[in-house]
């Protein structure tokens, strides 16, 4: 029933965004910013440490080296981040690739394409309500967890791991999906479920607070996983090849930043994004997704690392059919930024 249920949710969800793309907007469209850069409106589905190196390029000033002056845009969930991308309000999405599949499925004719690829690892943790030193996937069975909303990366990963332990994420485990991003948090805190999937700093922030410890990394236990990329429209990334091309080389350096420098040097470059967070807790977070291989030393999103994203996506029952590598994957701006 739950697997019914989720399917429906995705139906749903592909017909809003489909829909939304008859609509318009007004993003950046590669226009004039007025002080000689090129205007770039770019959303992200959430404001995370996870995504350090794009706030790396961004605090370092890579995109304004590249001559963009860019607009940072938090759209609280994929659906959202993507409306805004098939409507014009964004040029650029950065968000779970997933996204661009159920769009392409959902018949879209101007559709989404992958450009960059960021994360090669999940990005969320399992956090118990106990302290468990020696955690086995085989301890939640029978348990209530707070999951994510049918066919986001963070549920289907969670699923995809727990498949893997020949567990059945629909009759041996009680997933609550009914909580929305960013908040099974607090939930969790206020007495909900044995176990909760969360992103940072939330799973840090609930140990500090003695209400929940990291037992396990969605990032470690699923393996490499192409967790979230970069996309655009279609007709966005024919008419505005330089303009993606400098973007990406941006994006580059703050991953080669990233890959030459330490977790302590990372959290100050990126401390400005994170006003609330204080400069240890920032570099315990970073240290984590640091040690467990998070980011790719380039931006190229081969076509392997999409296979398995559709595999995930089959395990989860939310793709009726295969789409195509060469119609929802670009390299050709990565591999140039590499150069």
């Amino acid at each position: 029933m739950k697997r019914l249920i989720g399917r429906k949710i995705i139906a749903a969800g592909i017909a809003a965004l489909t829909a939304a793309a008859a609509l318009t907007g007004c993003g950046g469209q590669g226009s004039n910013a007025g002080n000689g850069k090129t205007k770039v409106v770019l959303n992200e589905v959430a404001h995370s440490i996870f995504y350090a190196p794009m706030y790396v390029a961004i605090e370092e000033g890579y995109f304004e080296e590249e001559g963009i002056d860019l607009e940072l845009i938090t759209g609280f969930g994929a659906d959202k981040t993507m409306t805004a991308v098939l409507t014009g309000e964004a040029d650029i999405g950065f968000m779970g690739c997933e996204s661009t599949i159920y769009t392409y499925a959902g018949g879209t004719e101007d559709y989404v394409v992958n450009f960059a690829q960021l994360t090669q690892r999940a990005g969320n943790f399992l956090v118990s309500r106990e302290p468990i030193d020696n955690f086995e996937w085989e301890m939640i069975v029978g348990k209530d967890v707070l999951g994510g909303r049918a066919g986001g990366m963070p549920e289907m990963v969670f699923e995809y791991i727990l498949n893997k332990h020949n567990i059945d994420p629909m009759a041996d485990v009680n997933i609550d999906q009914s909580i929305d991003f960013g908040s099974t948090a607090a939930a969790f805190s206020g007495g909900q479920g044995d176990f909760t999937v969360e992103f940072e700093p939330h799973a840090t922030a609930l140990e500090q607070k003695g209400e929940g410890y990291v037992v396990a990394s969605l990032g470690e236990d699923s393996g490499y996983v192409p967790y979230t990329s970069f996309s655009a429209k279609k007709s966005y990334l024919e008419k505005n090849k330089d303009t993606v091309q400098a973007f990406t080389n941006a994006l580059q350096k703050g991953m080669d930043f990233v890959k030459s420098h330490t977790p302590d040097e990372i959290a100050e470059a990126i401390a400005p994004q994170f006003p609330e967070t204080d400069i240890e807790t920032l570099t315990t977070i970073i240290k984590r997704y640091y040690d467990q291989d998070t980011w790719k030393d380039n931006l190229i999103f081969e076509e392997d690392a999409f296979d398995l994203l559709q595999n995930i996506l089959d395990d989860s029952g939310v793709l009726e059919k295969r789409v195509p590598y060469e119609d929802l994957v670009t390299k050709e701006f990565a591999q140039e930024a590499v150069k």
